[in-house]
């Protein structure tokens, strides 16, 4: 018998979290293969007509069941929980956008392509998607603190650990000795590389619009974050 506050919904996130692995992962692993069978930009396209829609119905339904389940703690009514939380939150945006992206790329209007940076965030963190994935679901699930949102951190955090292999394993497999020298410049964990002596930040790598972009996007974050919420209510998924 199913414990009463276990709901259904706790295995249909993860089930979501995992086709949405598999999808982006694997599309990913298959870039290279793809790439050659049908030019850099129809594979951006076509991944993206993949991950993006999936990515979409994982937000949603994380939207509109983030309470279910047994309430953990709750802290929202203590003084100084919600600041900390959109800081962890900014930060976090900071990381899972690292402004080494081409937007024109991304979008398929240039020819995409594959660069091994080590400039910018890249000099804190190899991997700071990962690194900003792991402060946001912190942030979230302090606020929240049910067991499905604990679930849908955990699925998020194992997926990008796993990403942290995965991307070293591809650009191994593409530059080879340039990756390792590479490796041996940066880290995995924030600032150890620095702390190390083996990497030193330049903050005028920071100076870039794309930063700009992302402090506008977490303005409009938190002035539209209750009207998303309203929003995907309406979705009764």
């Amino acid at each position: 018998m199913l414990i009463s506050w276990f709901t259904p919904s706790h295995f249909v996130i993860l089930g979501l979290q995992i086709a949405f692995a598999i999808a982006h992962s694997g599309g990913a692993a298959l870039r290279p293969w793809a790439e050659k069978q049908i030019g850099p930009r129809l594979y951006r396209i076509f991944f993206a007509l993949v991950s993006l829609p999936l990515a979409v119905i994982l937000i949603i339904y994380f939207f509109n069941h983030r309470y279910d389940g047994l309430q953990l703690w709750q802290v929202q009514g203590v003084p100084g929980v919600q600041i900390i939380v959109w800081v962890l939150s900014a930060i976090s945006f900071l990381f899972l956008y690292p402004a080494t992206f081409n937007l024109l790329e991304i979008a398929a209007i240039q020819k995409p392509q594959v660069y091994l940076f080590e400039t910018g965030i890249i000099r804190i963190s190899r991997h700071p998607q990962m690194v900003g994935q792991i402060i946001w679901c912190i942030a979230h699930t302090l606020w929240i603190g049910t067991t499905f949102t604990l679930i849908t951190s955990i699925g998020l955090v194992l997926h990008h650990l796993f990403g942290v292999w995965h991307g070293d394993h591809r650009l191994s497999n593409r530059y080879g000795e340039a990756f390792e020298l590479v490796k041996q410049r940066t880290s995995i964990i924030p600032f150890q590389a620095i702390i190390d002596g083996r990497q030193s930040l330049k903050w005028e790598e920071f100076l870039r619009p794309a930063y700009l972009g992302v402090a506008i996007f977490v303005g409009l974050l938190w002035w539209s974050h209750p009207l998303l919420l309203v929003a995907t209510s309406k979705i009764s998924w």
